[in-house]
């Protein structure tokens, strides 16, 4: 045997092997990419969650969005009353003539 013929041979025997690794990563990836038991049923899953928790985000955004809205609202409406109230109170104070305060009558012990 010379060498030639058994680096063909350590070839061949090396193709083979690299063969049989192939076929059995091929399999692996089948069962791996089964959409009802692998992890391509995971990937579906998680596809169709995302899917819905997205769409939850956007709702809760636009409420969040609408309830600030409600609230800088009521804020500047409570606002323009307390003023309204202070508005009030001045103009009462300022025509009202004062009161004297009454004194408790203290009991003289005889």
């Amino acid at each position: 045997m010379t060498l030639s013929t058994i680096l063909q041979l350590a070839l061949c025997v090396f193709a083979g092997g690299l063969a049989g690794f192939c076929l059995l990563l091929s399999r692996r990836l089948r069962r791996l990419n089964d959409l009802e038991t692998g992890l391509g049923a995971a990937i579906a899953v998680m596809t169709a969650e995302i899917g819905r928790l997205e769409g939850a985000i956007g709702a809760a955004r636009a409420e969040a969005t609408a309830a600030t809205r409600a609230l800088a609202s009521e804020v500047e409406r409570a606002k323009a009353e307390r003023a309204y109230w202070a508005l009030q109170r001045s103009m009462v104070a300022d025509d009202a003539p004062r009161r004297a305060r009454l004194r408790r009558r203290v009991a003289a012990d005889a």
